[in-house]
């Protein structure tokens, strides 16, 4: 006798194939495990389209995979500033809540780049009141505050200079243009000027400058925040997927960085072991994900939105 076969069904009612139950099992990891809730970081249903809105270049670049290893390329890249990374050892939680401040992170680019006007500016307003208390004196006796306007760039720069570089490499097919590169620069120093950074770049060649401008050095405290981001506390099955990730992070860098971290993938490793390995899993996540609920949300409400205004319109 042929027993009956049972399909799982998912939470809305319809019965999933195979590779659907795949997707939705690896979404709700992922995004649970970036954002602490299986469905993205939330933003609200009704409001204007925030500060980027559909067409810009920011939606595109956050929503994407890559951001991943974006994210963690900044990390390690912003340990390089002695003051910064005073301030992160002297006030940060890193490492009893990693996971926790990853969440408040993905909150924030969330509500900056998808939320409405109001949600980014109280996101900027959240942060800045952390910053207050985040001041003291450096190991070599240099004082340090984390809304100085000079920490503030940094931290813009390296960030801003790693989602490109990650988005550049393993972003989708479709590769962004020169144009797109500037444009996302330039959008993304509203952000910079909420905060009251200077200098803001407004394009790659600023971009550059501003990065240039820095001397950087690993401190002990660099050193040690480096091997934590390289090897944080998580479940054993875990390990492997984030050693990919940290690697393509790492090869990422400069040059310099990485020596001065003292974390160095050889030449030949990049581009024969760790670049199409982790385009092979960036592509197969990317592909489980599927639209960022986030996007559609703030998507919807932008559109939502044109059609109240275009309604208005035609009523006068």
């Amino acid at each position: 006798m042929q027993l009956p076969v049972r399909l799982p069904v998912a939470p809305g009612g319809f019965v999933e194939n195979a590779s659907e139950r795949v997707r939705r099992v690896v979404a709700h990891a992922v995004r649970g495990r970036v954002a602490g809730d299986p469905r993205g970081p939330g933003v609200r249903q009704e409001g204007d389209a925030g500060w980027f809105g559909p067409e810009s270049v920011a939606w595109r670049v956050h929503a994407d995979i890559s951001t991943l290893i974006g994210g963690l390329r900044a990390l390690l890249y912003q340990t390089l500033h002695p003051l910064a990374m005073a301030g992160v050892a002297d006030h940060s939680d890193y490492r009893h809540d990693p996971w926790g401040r990853l969440h408040r992170t993905s909150a924030f680019v969330a509500a900056t780049t998808y939320g409405t006007s109001a949600e980014a500016a109280a996101a900027v307003r959240r942060v800045e009141e952390v910053h207050r208390h985040v001041r003291g004196v450096a190991a070599d006796g240099r004082r340090y505050s984390a809304d100085s306007p000079d920490l503030l760039a940094w931290v813009h720069a390296t960030e801003v200079d790693s989602f490109i570089a990650a988005y550049t490499r393993y972003g989708p097919a479709r590769r962004p243009s020169s144009d797109d590169l500037d444009r996302y620069v330039a959008e993304m120093s509203i952000v910079a000027e909420a905060f009251g950074a200077e200098p803001v770049p407004r394009d790659r060649a600023e971009l550059a400058a501003v990065l240039g401008s820095y001397e950087l050095h690993a401190t002990a405290e660099a050193r040690a925040a480096a091997r934590f981001l390289m090897f944080p506390p998580m479940p054993l099955t875990m390990r492997p997927i984030y050693a990919l990730i940290a690697a393509a992070a790492v090869e990422l860098l400069p040059l310099r960085a990485q020596l001065e971290l003292g974390l160095v993938v050889p030449p030949i490793a990049g581009p024969l072991g760790v670049r199409p390995a982790t385009r092979a899993f960036v592509g197969t996540v990317r592909w489980a994900l599927g639209e960022s609920p986030t996007l559609t949300a703030a998507r919807e409400r932008a559109m939502m939105r044109q059609r109240s205004e275009a309604e208005l319109l035609a009523s006068e």
